[in-house]
């Protein structure tokens, strides 16, 4: 890991810098990125929102919602590409559970990124259901 990566809470992160790394990770495919008030609205309503940067430089992103102390859903965690594979989001990883240590630290796996969370001790669950707006409650 670099040592010129400065990670801290940023709960004042403004919507175009996380637009941009979201962009810049393979997150953004998966992120509303040409909808900058939604992105407020998500940087807004979250409970923990850890950066990563260097040297000023937005390059990693934890942001997460939570009740505190018995579920943290993680919701996004971004890398910017030419700094992924350099500990930066198992670091934002390891700073968002010890944020609320005595919650379940959760979250939906990209595609792409399956592999990933059992490398650095995630568990899989098998019981995860998702509704996403445009389906219907019967």
């Amino acid at each position: 890991m670099p040592a010129s990566i400065t990670y801290q809470a940023e709960p004042e992160l403004n919507a175009v810098d996380f637009q941009k790394l979201l962009i810049a990770s393979t997150l953004g495919e998966r992120r509303p990125v040409g909808e900058l008030e939604r992105l407020e609205k998500m940087l807004t309503h979250s409970d923990l929102i850890l950066t990563a940067r260097e040297e000023g430089k937005l390059v990693g992103i934890a942001r997460a919602v939570s009740d505190h102390c018995y579920c943290t859903y993680l919701s996004d965690l971004a890398v910017h590409r030419d700094h992924q594979n350099m500990g930066i989001g198992k670091m934002l990883v390891k700073l968002s559970k010890a944020t609320f240590p005595l919650a379940n630290l959760i979250l939906l796996s990209a595609p792409k990124a399956i592999a990933y969370y059992p490398k650095i001790g995630m568990k899989k669950h098998e019981n995860c259901f998702i509704s996403i707006p445009e389906d219907p409650i019967y």
